[in-house]
């Protein structure tokens, strides 16, 4: 009987170098469609995290504007919380947003805070004065690669975009959601 499996052996031959060589082409075929799909896939999410990171600065940016009666903060800084950790929430450090959006990049993208038309005296307990109004530009790290869109928002909370270059207050609406 053991010799009858010995012999079924020898007659069994693996796959031919052809085979191998048909199947790994395939695969490669596969991988070329699917990989940019990916690469899609992945800057639209990124594009869809900036305008969630976007509302997220708006909400705290009124929520600063309200509580510490500095008007818009002074920086994106300013709504992170303290450079030594802990949740003591002070005019210069509101801990209203995580430490990574305060630094500025998130997800691909970058984001440049502007404060205009300074109020004309710091808050109690400020050390810098804050703004009447302000401008946030998301800008992709890489273009094509991490987002394809550039985002603008201002104090009238509308986020509008740009396909080629950094968005401004003259570009249309964003109307997703």
């Amino acid at each position: 009987m053991l010799a009858n499996r010995m012999n079924a052996r020898k007659g069994q031959r693996g796959f031919t170098l052809l085979e191998l060589l048909i199947v790994i082409a395939i695969i490669l075929i596969i991988a070329a469609i699917a990989i940019p799909n990916l690469m899609k896939s992945r800057a639209l999410a990124d594009e869809a995290a900036a305008i969630g990171t976007l509302r997220a600065i708006y909400s705290a940016a009124q929520m600063y504007s309200s509580t510490y009666s500095n008007g818009f903060p002074p920086s994106l800084a300013a709504l992170g919380p303290p450079a030594g950790g802990g949740s003591n929430s002070t005019c210069d450090n509101a801990n209203l947003i995580d430490s990574v959006t305060a630094g500025g990049k998130k997800s691909g993208y970058v984001f440049t805070y502007a404060g205009s038309n300074p109020v004309s005296s710091p808050g109690q307990g400020c050390a810098n004065p804050g703004f009447n109004s302000f401008t946030i530009n998301a800008d992709p790290i890489q273009r094509g690669t991490t987002g394809q869109r550039s985002f603008f928002l201002d104090a009238s909370g509308t986020i509008r975009y740009n396909l080629s270059q950094p968005a401004t207050a003259s570009d249309p609406p964003f109307g997703g959601s």
